[in-house]
């Protein structure tokens, strides 16, 4: 039997990342340039992070590399999450329902890239050589 493999396209934890990356780039539009210039750049950063980071760690042959970027997508994730605070801390995220739809991309995600990463220690051999 051959073994098949999931595609990056496929891979849930990618897809949630380029919405989450969606959402930031809306949430980026809104901010005022003057007012927000570093806070807004280091979020959009972050952000995108998160799927560059699975997307060159998917790439990877050994299972060590592949953990050592879906970490870098973890790090990258919380670094998100804490400039998206901050701009609500510092009452410049202002919409509603742009909140709303990060968290709940968020929310799903940050499970599913642990979880991923654990799959990826217990089935050393079947994350070898993905169908990219």
């Amino acid at each position: 039997m051959e073994k098949t493999y999931l595609t990056l396209e496929n891979l849930e934890i990618f897809q949630l990342s380029k919405q989450l990356s969606n959402v930031g780039w809306k949430i980026y539009k809104t901010l005022d340039w003057k007012e927000v210039k570093d806070s807004k750049e280091q979020f959009i950063d972050s952000t995108d992070s998160v799927g560059a980071n699975i997307a060159e760690g998917y790439g990877r042959f050994h299972y060590l590399d592949r953990i050592k970027f879906m970490y870098n997508a973890r790090g990258s994730l919380l670094e998100s999450r804490y400039w998206f605070d901050l701009l609500i801390e510092r009452n410049l995220l202002k919409d509603k329902l742009l909140k709303e739809e990060y968290m709940k991309i968020y929310n799903e995600l940050k499970p599913k890239l642990n979880n991923f990463i654990s799959s990826i220690y217990k089935n050393r051999s079947s994350h070898l050589t993905p169908n990219t």
